[in-house]
């Protein structure tokens, strides 16, 4: 099988159901006649872009970037559960640490990543901690301002 068309199965079993897993994934490829391995997925899944969120029933499921904002995911479940898994944030210099309940970092981050705002330079994401750089010249206030716009204000004090 060429590589678009498992690019294209991938991103339409992640978009049509609740995966939380390679393996769940990759039965779900085998079983829809795609000849795969854990290998091949970890790089398809990487060349895709795709992040993980917290979600009540599985504890953390597959999501592509472009349907960060879809129809499906609603903002208000995604806020509650940024919400929920934000304990504190600490600044530094150019930089902020975000620690999170353990399995909460990556949503955060990718939430984080989501605005897209010009202050941030990136994130990096472990599983319970966020680190944030800022852009040169970037003040304290203006990424706190920034981050408030990705968590809920009652997340930030």
């Amino acid at each position: 099988m060429n590589r678009t068309k498992r690019l294209l199965e991938i991103r339409s079993l992640i978009k049509h159901n609740k995966i939380s897993n390679q393996e769940e994934l990759l039965k779900k490829l085998i079983s829809n006649g795609f000849n795969y391995t854990q290998a091949t997925l970890s790089r398809d899944l990487k060349f895709l872009r795709v992040g993980k969120i917290a979600d009540e029933e599985k504890g953390q499921i597959y999501i592509l970037p472009d349907d960060y904002y879809d129809e499906q995911i609603k903002d208000n479940e995604i806020k509650e559960a940024v919400s929920r898994g934000f304990l504190s944030i600490d600044y530094t210099g150019n930089m902020a640490v975000i620690k999170t309940l353990p399995g909460f970092a990556s949503g955060i981050a990718y939430r984080i990543d989501g605005i897209r705002a010009f202050e941030i330079l990136g994130t990096i994401a472990g599983d319970d901690t966020i680190l944030i750089i800022a852009r040169d010249g970037i003040s304290r206030q203006d990424l706190h301002r920034v981050l408030t716009t990705a968590i809920p204000e009652e997340g930030i004090r």
